[in-house]
């Protein structure tokens, strides 16, 4: 039974006759553009085919009641008395991602009807695929389509980015937001996380991208992120610019010497991973796999060697499918020090590669993988 049959079947079992509408929100993977979203940089994420699905339906009053299939319970909120993270009350838990996202909603001058519903998903939580981006979409696209709003991608994922930093307390970019808003079937979003201004790039024909899930968590790295970020911004004002992404490699070069070495490697990974971003959309748009592979290789060596936030997992698992001939391109995706890692590689031969990778990355360390052949779909929609 599929994820939309059974949102619908469990519908009826805990609300009596059909939803009027269900709705889906897609997670993500990045092909390319690590830690450059908060440089003012690019970033290049697609939409995968694991999402988190709603069907619901209008009721009067101002309660909301969700029945979550995946956490087997029931829970609500009232609209005209929203008080969560945001109001320090110390609530957690998979509610508050609706209730920041109606808060936000709200926030912004939305008038917003009350439903019921049931939600479930098949996004991997925790392996930095952007589970919760989904659920704030999914929830977004709910209220807007129940309470006639319009659908806007850009402004709605500002506004469930919102709800994330400021409701659930989450420090994200815009990116993982924006691409569950935007994304489009076969196509990849090339991102400026200056402007918000996107285009989407259609992948190269005849391949897929394989989700290699390392089975490793990242664990207490706020420091170590900080540290970077420090760095970056450090650099930047030393070239008296905004953000690094206003910096060329040929003009870091010609001062390199200025800098202390931890900066030299934080910075030329900036500023290398921005132009390999844009310069993958270019290769997509001439249909250059090989191209866009090579990209993809090169910028697992510079966050490996350079920005420092590799693992030994997640350089094992790259190694594995840079191994295998039909392999593209390898890196690892995400913030680091664990999670999952990306290839690219021809359709006809993904399955095979999957299941191989994922069997020399069990033999080499022990950890069973989650491994997930993935295509590009469509951002939030009613379907």
């Amino acid at each position: 039974m599929s994820l939309r049959e059974r949102v619908v079947a469990e519908f009826a079992a805990q609300f009596g006759g059909e939803p009027e509408f269900v709705v889906r929100a897609p997670g993500r993977v990045n092909l390319i553009g690590e830690h450059t979203d908060y440089n003012d940089g690019f970033v290049f994420p697609m939409a995968i085919d694991r999402a988190v699905w709603l069907a619901l339906r209008p009721v009067e009053g101002r309660e909301v009641s969700v029945y979550s299939l995946d956490f087997s319970e029931r829970r609500g909120f009232r609209l005209d008395d929203l008080t969560g993270a945001a109001e320090g009350s110390g609530e957690e838990g998979w509610l508050e991602y609706l209730k920041g996202t109606a808060w936000a909603l709200q926030d912004a001058g939305h008038e917003l009807t009350a439903w019921e519903g049931v939600m479930s998903g098949d996004v991997p939580i925790g392996a930095g695929l952007s589970s919760s981006a989904a659920l704030e979409m999914a929830t977004a696209r709910a209220f807007a389509e129940i309470s006639r709003l319009a659908w806007e991608p850009g402004p709605m994922a500002l506004l469930g980015q919102r709800a994330e930093n400021r409701w659930v307390g989450v420090n994200c970019g815009i990116m993982d937001q924006m691409i569950s808003a935007a994304g489009r079937d076969g196509h990849a979003l090339l991102l400026d996380c200056r402007s918000l201004e996107y285009e989407l790039v259609p992948l190269p024909a005849g391949t897929a991208v394989v989700v290699l899930d390392t089975g490793t968590r990242r664990g207490l790295v706020d420091s170590a992120y900080n540290e970077r970020r420090a760095k970056c911004e450090a650099a930047a004002e030393f070239f008296g610019i905004k953000a690094l992404r206003d910096v060329t490699l040929e003009q870091f070069e010609g001062r390199r010497g200025e800098l202390d070495e931890a900066s030299v490697r934080r910075a030329r990974h900036v500023i290398s991973e921005n132009e390999r971003t844009v310069a993958a959309a270019e290769a997509m748009r001439r249909g250059d796999a090989a191209g866009l592979g090579e990209l993809m290789d090169a910028s697992h060596e510079s966050l490996r060697d350079d920005f420092e936030v590799s693992s030994p997992g997640l350089d094992i698992m790259v190694e594995c499918a840079r191994r295998r001939e039909e392999c593209l391109g390898a890196r690892m995706t995400g913030a680091g020090f664990g999670g999952c890692a990306v290839a690219l590689v021809p359709e006809e031969k993904a399955a095979e590669f999957a299941a191989a990778v994922a069997g020399e990355y069990l033999g080499e360390t022990g950890n069973k993988p989650a491994v997930y052949v993935c295509r590009a779909t469509n951002g939030a929609e009613v379907v």
